[in-house]
């Protein structure tokens, strides 16, 4: 039987305690403190019904409040605990004292050396552990941790080499001995493939609580384990840069760079150069592109769709045959990289006018996502939107900022042309010059909108007639590969044959111009 004592911290109640068991002759197995105020007593050979006889007398005891039975003492629990560690631990495991001899090792140990526990225990650790000397470590004035290559049996491990330090009675340190846990290669090995599996952590910081972009995430999950390219789709601002990083940190080649091209915003040598890099008789002047600097891991492609045709013909033979060469050298490289390209355009129908390369969208799009926009995602944009403020609020030493329910709705309603960009800066805008600690919708600075009426640029150049015909030349180009004739075409919008054939003429849209 094990009794808990729940009592205050008074000096001498546990020598009153004990007391009672000494006038009784009862034989205690062991006691043990526990502070604040609870004493545990185990004793083996003590029945209840003898125990019912003095339990008053415990209990009468000043500053004693319980006396209770207790399945176990607290050094059983953590002898159990630390026992079903070590036999269950999945690697060697081995526990040495202060001269290296060895005190207890689990099932694993002795399964790899081949005999039992009692054979193994009280045997110098150096038997059977090479590259390494114990003996000096232990001597040495300060005995401090070790990760160690060495040799077990006849194989390689990796061994971390931990002291024991016990304080003692005058306060001085001891050192009690040492525990070792050892790793095998395939260990290593098995460890760092699960490391390297699709990591929940890395998509953590994209917002998905709508549908829509849960689907993606599951999506781009799957795919980043894959080794072919990517295409992510969708309009500027929805975040495609930040889901292409997440899925290089969750692939096998999170270890290796990630490096940005942005084919929009350089002119098409200097992208050139920047991809491929420039040759030179000199070692010293040879620039390196990012095919070299990625080296193993992933190039992100820009708004690839701005890519010039020069620029995607070379892109290509990179793709197709995995060499390059710099500007101005002819020596080849060899390249192992994965792409992962974006775009916000209709990749697809410019491929049909004829402004990007067949073959080259089939390369890249290998593996497509669709990301979508803002205004596709409407339950993402208040938790979006309190995180953009939380995060700037605290940057600028604001605390506890709140959107009105006024500007709730607005925010919620607006359809963000520009995407998550847009509500971020134009949140970053709001914390940082607004007074007070509540957001209201004036504070945002935004082109007017309403539900009503919808949205217009303010920055809307031209007339209404060109911006009609500007929108039905584009709606005839993307309708005429599936309805070639222009009877088909007229009968699809309802419109008269010749009515549609002054249209096609007038827009210089035909067979020549549109690829079907």
């Amino acid at each position: 039987m094990r009794l808990e004592i729940g009592c205050l911290d008074r000096v001498g109640i546990a020598q009153d305690v004990l007391s009672i068991f000494v006038e009784r002759s009862i034989d205690l197995r062991g006691i043990e403190l526990e502070q604040p105020g609870r004493i545990f007593i185990n004793i083996p050979d003590l029945d209840f019904s003898e125990l019912q006889t003095f339990m008053p007398q415990l209990r009468l005891i000043e500053g004693v409040e319980d006396v209770k039975t207790t399945p176990y003492m607290p050094s059983e629990r953590e002898k159990n605990e630390l026992s079903t560690l070590i036999k269950t631990f999945p690697d060697p495991f081995v526990s040495i004292d202060a001269k290296g001899n060895i005190r207890i090792v689990n099932h694993v140990t002795a399964s790899i050396i081949g005999c039992s526990n009692g054979e193994i225990v009280g045997q110098h650790v150096s038997q059977w552990l090479k590259g390494f000397n114990f003996n000096r470590w232990l001597d040495s004035e300060e005995v401090l941790a070790q990760t160690r290559r060495l040799k077990f049996i006849d194989d390689d491990y990796v061994a971390d080499i931990m002291p024991i330090h016990i304080q003692g009675i005058d306060g001085e340190v001891i050192l009690a001995g040492a525990v070792l846990i050892l790793k095998s290669e395939i260990r290593l090995g098995q460890q760092m493939s699960a490391f390297k599996q699709a990591n929940e952590n890395n998509f953590a910081g994209i917002q998905a609580s709508s549908g829509a972009m849960r689907k993606v995430i599951r999506e781009a999950k799957r795919m980043s384990l894959l080794e072919s390219s990517m295409l992510l789709v969708g309009e500027t601002g929805t975040g495609k840069e930040l889901i292409a990083r997440a899925c290089h940190a969750a692939s096998d080649r999170a270890d290796k760079p990630f490096m940005t091209l942005n084919c929009a915003s350089l002119p098409d040598e200097a992208a050139e150069t920047e991809l491929f890099g420039m040759g030179s008789n000199n070692p010293e002047l040879i620039k390196k592109g990012l095919f070299e600097l990625a080296g193993g891991g992933t190039i992100f492609l820009d708004e690839v769709g701005e890519m010039s045709p020069k620029l995607q013909i070379k892109l290509l033979r990179v793709i197709q045959d995995g060499i390059f060469r710099r500007v101005d050298d002819e020596k080849e490289i060899n390249v192992n990289v994965r792409f992962i390209s974006s775009t916000n355009h209709d990749l697809l129908t410019m491929v049909q006018q004829g402004e990007f390369r067949e073959d080259l969208y089939y390369r890249l799009n290998v593996l497509g996502l669709n990301i979508p926009s803002l205004r596709e995602r409407r339950s993402d944009i208040i938790p979006l939107a309190e995180y953009f403020i939380a995060k700037f609020g605290q940057r600028i030493g604001k605390g506890s900022i709140n959107m009105s329910d006024d500007c709730r709705d607005f925010i919620e309603h607006y359809p963000w042309p520009g995407n998550v960009r847009q509500l971020e800066n134009v949140l970053i805008r709001a914390v940082s010059l607004m007074e007070g600690n509540l957001i209201q919708t004036s504070h945002l600075q935004l082109p007017a909108y309403t539900r009503e009426h919808g949205y217009l640029e303010q920055e809307f150049e031209g007339t209404l007639d060109a911006a009609v015909k500007g929108f039905e030349a584009d709606l005839l180009r993307k309708l005429y590969p599936a309805y070639p004739s222009t009877r088909q075409l007229a009968k699809k919008l309802g419109l008269s044959h010749t009515a549609i054939a002054n249209k096609l003429r007038e827009y210089d849209i035909n067979k020549k111009t549109v690829k079907i």
